[in-house]
């Protein structure tokens, strides 16, 4: 039997998770406070995801760069194929929050939206 000791980012409180693993397969969860621990420690051993979030370039916009994210979690071994997408990407102001900067993104299925309102330079 394997065991893995995380530290849970479903809500603010960070429990300290124990997960126990036999056959890649999750046996029990302990440490948390709430379902929200035990889900994130079946999916965090069994098959991790993250939300990215990074800046792209701005042409004619009142400022230079406007943040991104996906926008849901991806696999978490397509995070640098997602940072390859994003780092030759200028788009063109005005620019809106909800955005699709990148649809399916490097295949995910989830395309990188704008989390900043840009507007065009006077």
């Amino acid at each position: 039997m394997e065991t893995k000791n995380l530290t849970c980012i479903g809500c603010p409180l960070g429990c300290a998770l124990t997960v126990e693993i036999q056959n890649k397969k999750v046996l029990r969860v302990t440490g948390n406070t709430c379902k929200r621990g035990d889900i994130y420690a079946r999916k965090e051993v069994t098959h991790p995801t993250r939300i990215v979030t990074s800046t792209v370039r701005v042409e004619n916009g009142d400022i230079a760069m406007v943040s991104v994210k996906t926008a849901s979690d991806i696999p978490k071994e397509k995070i640098m194929d997602i940072m390859k997408c994003l780092e030759n990407i200028t788009v063109h102001a005005p620019v809106h929050i909800g955005d699709v900067i990148i649809a399916d993104a490097a295949g995910t299925g989830v395309d990188i939206i704008a989390t900043k309102d840009v507007s065009a330079a006077c």
